[in-house]
Parts: structure tokens; sequence; C-alpha cells
């Protein structure tokens, strides 16, 4: 089969954005690729994709899924054709999420501190004191040069006009970089010669810039200060992530039973001896840290880890208590708090999003569910979901139930369409939704985002569910450079 063949019985999807065919043809960005496509062999593009496979299965990229019965560790599904942004989008993306972490820095800052966002009713304390992730342990602490969410995960989507929306932000521990890194290893062995050819700017430099990063926090001077990645183990889903990037920034990669703390110093166990330790890039989630202030059943932490961090004896990435920032219910004030600490107007969009917790707004959805997305606001994973379009009668009789009895925990939005990009499944061309999760590095020299990101896909047919727990895979995506906009 040809590329042209390939391209011929592709079937677009009414009323959906298609990031790579417009009504006019093929979009400039991806001319140069499918031109590359048309000149390969029939079968060329199946060995390709039976390549990549084989590559994602030899070098164990894998992710967990906890409730399948078929066993829990799966390699990660991938798609060859690239999802291609060309540079002048980028730029507004790029600008847009600086300015949205920027105001959410400052937003943390505020909330634990003076909270002069609450006292000129901006946002609700009720909102902010009501959410599981406002740590009281952590109002008036110091945290070094201000910076509480060191590395962000933000999800956008693309509406039926084209137009990029903040879907939600991900501060806490977000994941998929380490699937990013390895998306564009795989396309370099598949597609060696066009990456170079359309200009696509590098992603590589990713693991450099965290370690940076890191290093900028450690208070200690010394030439080397030690960093570590503390991760739950190796049965925690991202547990690939942990061990790459570990790897690639050379640095050590811990479990809570590896550290311990004397007299507020964080050590590591080492064959040498302790060794003290300057910085965490930790992977466990706030209540599982410390034992003696948090949990008491963790066996995940580090007892005495909070207080040493306190002293300020020890950095921690991302700080405690930062998923106060991207609680699902907050999330409809990110756009305020751009205007209120920035006075400057949003640069991205949130989706229309109704709190639960308003009578009014309940009413509403509960007369429209069947054209909305009920999240719960403390969940991820595309768990706690439910689309309204693709539910029954009776799992949405269970979910007013459960948002009648806890109407704070769910928030409500409009089914967003989700831009679609052609996908290579079973030897043709066929659409599949997408979002992006673009990763930015906040660190005491500013915020860096590199160019690129982690295209997530609806795999299944008909599926607006991205998420890898639900059976979706991803993509690599190219951002081309400005050059690339003329020769296109």
């Amino acid at each position: 089969m040809s590329a042209n063949a390939l391209l011929r019985s592709y079937q677009e999807q009414a009323h959906v954005w298609d990031e790579m065919f417009s009504a006019g043809g093929i979009r400039p960005e991806y001319r140069q690729f499918v031109a590359a496509l048309a000149n390969l062999e029939g079968q060329e593009m199946t060995r390709k994709d039976e390549l990549a496979k084989k590559l994602f299965m030899s070098q164990g990229i894998t992710f967990t899924v906890y409730s399948d019965g078929e066993g829990i560790e799966k390699i990660f599904p991938f798609d060859i054709i690239p999802r291609i942004i060309k540079h002048a989008e980028w730029t507004t993306i790029e600008a847009g999420i600086k300015q949205r972490l920027k105001a959410l820095n400052i937003f943390l800052k505020d909330i634990y501190h003076q909270q002069f966002i609450i006292k000129d009713g901006i946002i609700p304390a009720a909102l902010v004191y009501s959410c599981p992730q406002f740590l009281r342990e952590m109002v008036n602490v110091h945290v070094p040069h201000d910076v509480y969410t060191h590395v962000a995960g933000v999800d956008l989507i693309r509406d039926h006009d084209g137009e990029f929306y903040v879907l939600e932000d991900n501060l806490r521990t977000p994941s998929g970089v380490s699937y990013m890194l390895e998306n564009r290893s795989i396309t370099y062995r598949i597609f060696p010669d066009l990456l170079p050819k359309n200009n696509v700017q590098p992603v590589k430099d990713y693991p450099d810039l965290l370690l940076r990063n890191l290093l900028a926090l450690a208070d200690r001077q010394v030439s080397e200060p030690t960093v570590v990645l503390l991760s739950p183990g190796i049965f925690n889903s991202a547990y690939f992530e942990h061990s790459t990037l570990a790897r690639l920034m050379g640095i050590s990669l811990v479990e809570g039973r590896d550290l311990l703390v004397h007299n507020h110093f964080v050590y590591m166990k080492t064959t040498k001896g302790l060794a003290r330790v300057d910085v965490i890039y930790r992977r466990v989630d706030d209540e599982f840290l410390d034992p003696l202030v948090f949990r008491p059943d963790s066996t995940l932490g580090v007892p005495g880890l909070y207080w040493a961090h306190r002293k300020g004896n020890v950095a921690i990435v991302n700080a405690m208590g930062n998923g106060v920032a991207d609680d699902k219910a907050v999330y409809c004030y990110v756009p305020d708090m751009i205007r209120y600490y920035l006075n400057e107007e949003p640069i991205l969009k949130n989706v229309p999003t109704h709190q639960l917790a308003d009578a009014e707004a309940r009413q509403h959805v509960f007369e429209r569910m069947d054209r909305m997305v009920i999240k719960r606001t403390n969940e991820s994973g595309g768990y706690g979901m439910l689309i309204g379009s693709a539910a029954t009668e009776e799992q949405m009789d269970d979910f007013r139930r459960a948002i009648t009895a806890d109407p704070r925990s769910f928030i409500a939005q409009p089914i967003i369409s989700l831009s679609a990009t052609p996908c290579y499944i079973n030897g043709t061309l066929q659409p599949r939704r997408v979002d992006l999760r673009p990763y930015a590095l906040c660190g005491p020299s500013g915020i860096d985002i590199v160019s690129g990101g982690l295209t997530r896909v609806a795999l299944r047919e008909g599926s607006l569910v991205v998420n890898s727990s639900q059976g979706g895979g991803s993509k690599d995506t190219w951002v081309l450079g400005p050059a690339s906009e003329a020769v296109s």
C-alpha cells in the first residue's frame, strides 16, 4: 500500500479539528513529512511500525495499570505518525504556560503566607481550606527561592475551532516526560533523516535543564551538592520514568528506606557510609512523605523529613502542599489569579467549568448531563470521570447521588471535541483524538519549556479519554523551528 493510498483512505471526522488535514488539503506544517511518506515503498510503514513496537519492548518502556486482570505492567502504545506543531503556535503555547505558572507559583506562596487573594475576595477561603491537598503544615514555611512548582505538566486540548485550551494543571508529581524522551529516540530510529529536514526542535535537553534547576536549590556551599530522586519503588506505575530520569541526570534513585534523618539533616545510606542529601526530587505524594507528620502507616517516606525541610536543610521538589493549585475546583480561578497577580489577560483560556458546590450550577449540569464531562476534583489518570454522551442513565444517576452528597468534590465541563490526528493502525490511517502535555521547569533563573511535549492519543475508536490507564497511547510531538515556516 503506497503512502498516497494511505492518505486517500483516511476518513476525516465531521466537526473535529484535524491536525494534519484542513478543508484546503494537507496543512503546511505536515507537507514535508507527507511528501517523505509518498516515497516509501508499500510495506515500509508497516515495517517501521513493527520496529517501533520491538524497540519499545526491548527497552522495557512500560507503564502500570493496577486494575487490569491480565497483568499490571504493559508496553506503552506508540503511534509512528508524529504530531506537528507550527513554530508560531508553539510561541503562543510557551508564553501562555509561563504566564500561568508564574501566577500559580505566586498563588501558592500567597496562600501559605499572607493570603491576600482570599482577603481581597478573589477566591473563597472555604474552597482553599476544603482542598485535601492544602497542607496546614506548610503555612508560613519558607521554600527555596519561593518556587513551589519546579516541574509542571500542563494539559492542553484543541477544540473544533483549532484554539488551544488548558484542560488542567498537573503540579504535584507530573509524569510522562520519559515517554516524551523515548518517543523522540524511537522516531530518530524509524525516520532518521526527517527530523533535521523538518527543522524539528530538540527535547533531549530536558534532563540537563532539570538537573541544573535541582542543583541551584542546594543551600550548602559545596562544589557538588547531592541530589536524589525519591521513588515509591518498583511497583509504582511511573517507576520506568523514575529510573530513566535518575539515569539521564546521573543522580541516585532511592526509596524511603535508603534515607534517614539525623539532627534535622537528611542522609543517604551508601557503601561508603552516610552521605548528606541537599535536594530531593520526590515522586512520592505528600501524605506518604513523613510518617511522623502525615500518614503514620506510610513506609514510602522518611521519618523526620518534614522538619529537615522546614529548617531549610533539604530542598524538596515539588514543594509539599502545592497540590492545592491543581485542584480541579481551584482551576476555575486561575484566569482570575493571572489578572490579580500579574495584571494581565490570560493568553491560554480555561475550558468553561461549573463548580458543583454552587446549587444553581449543579441544577444546570443535572439537566444537561448527557452533554457534560463530570470529574472528581482530586482524581487523575482518567479515573473518577463520567463522559455524559457515553454514559448510561444508571451511571448518570450514580453520579447525581454522589454529587449531591459531596458537591465540593466534583466539577463539570462541556464535552470538548478534542482535535484528531492520523494514526497508523492495522495498516491504515485512522483519526484518533489527542491532547498535549508540555513540560515546564521552574527554577531560580526562570521558567524553561522544552519545545515539545507528550501527545497522548485515545487509541480506542470514538474515545475521548487519552490516559494510558484507560487504553491511550502516545506520539512524538514535533515543534518546528522558525525557519520551517518559510519552507512550508
